[in-house]
């Protein structure tokens, strides 16, 4: 397969996995939009390991561990990646089957930053898995957040120097991560608790609680937009956080999420900007 179809599997890819994601990431220019698009796809493929509902915690933890050391080293190594796939290979989707492609759509100088922060994650997802998700403290809630979602504001952070120069906050990046987090955990709690047996709220905490850290973080990341200088960049960081901020809004009024209608307005608006 030329790199030509690669790039065109990927946005599809993308585009079926997430049209959450896939709408900001056009809005970059074309090969960070490439970049983007491949660490999002490297991170969804690792994410469907620690999901997986028919595998257990012990092979979760054990797949995602081989999977970050194979990250680890400078290139990829496809073999050993299909090898230690082999016990949840025929549960897994395309996303996660595919990686070296997706790492093929990356250019060679920004490989090496998502390669070492999915590897990072996949560790963390490991420890948790391991752990079952139960999260009982903040400083539990904060280990988790990060490694989920944090090291993705870090990565993008990295890779906005790498393409444009442009330098942020490497805090401020985790904050925004973990804003996002922090969003989807209200919206999901009680069908992780239901359908998973998993909390992420701390033991002592009300859901109060849980908003005022939603919007402690999120007030992180409006101040991390401050250091984006490049439209594209700035366009893409915007959506996420004005739907995150949105949808807080929405379950303040009661309501479990935004209506359809609500994103699309969203959406425009922000490319109006």
């Amino acid at each position: 397969m030329t790199i030509k179809q690669l790039q065109k599997d990927a946005m599809r890819v993308l585009k079926e996995t997430s049209r959450t994601f896939y709408i900001p990431i056009t809005f970059l220019d074309k090969e960070l939009k490439l970049t983007v698009a491949a660490a999002y796809l490297a991170m969804r493929a690792i994410d469907e390991i620690e999901d997986h509902e028919d595998v257990s915690n012990e092979i979760k933890n054990t797949t995602l561990l081989r999977v970050a050391a194979i990250l680890k080293a400078p290139t990829f190594d496809n073999t050993a990646y299909i090898e230690a796939l082999a016990p949840v290979s025929d549960k897994m989707p395309e996303v996660t089957t595919r990686l070296a492609d997706w790492l093929e759509v990356c250019p060679q100088d920004a490989r090496t930053i998502v390669m070492s922060a999915t590897s990072e994650m996949a560790e963390g997802m490991a420890k948790w898995a391991l752990a079952n998700w139960q999260v009982h403290t903040k400083e539990d809630l904060d280990d988790y957040t990060y490694y989920v979602a944090g090291l993705v504001g870090v990565m993008l952070s990295d890779l906005w120097e790498w393409s444009a120069g442009t330098k942020t906050d490497r805090e401020l990046a985790i904050g925004y991560g973990r804003g996002l987090q922090a969003v989807n955990i209200l919206r999901n709690e009680q069908e992780d608790l239901d359908e998973r047996g998993v909390s992420f709220v701390p033991d002592d905490w009300t859901r109060a609680e849980l908003f005022a850290y939603a919007e402690e973080n999120l007030e992180k990341a409006d101040l991390y937009m401050k250091d984006l200088d490049k439209r594209s960049i700035k366009l893409f960081c915007k959506l996420p956080l004005a739907l995150a901020h949105k949808t807080l809004q929405a379950m303040r009024d009661g309501r479990e999420k935004m209506s359809r209608a609500e994103v699309e307005a969203t959406v425009e608006e922000v490319q109006q900007d």
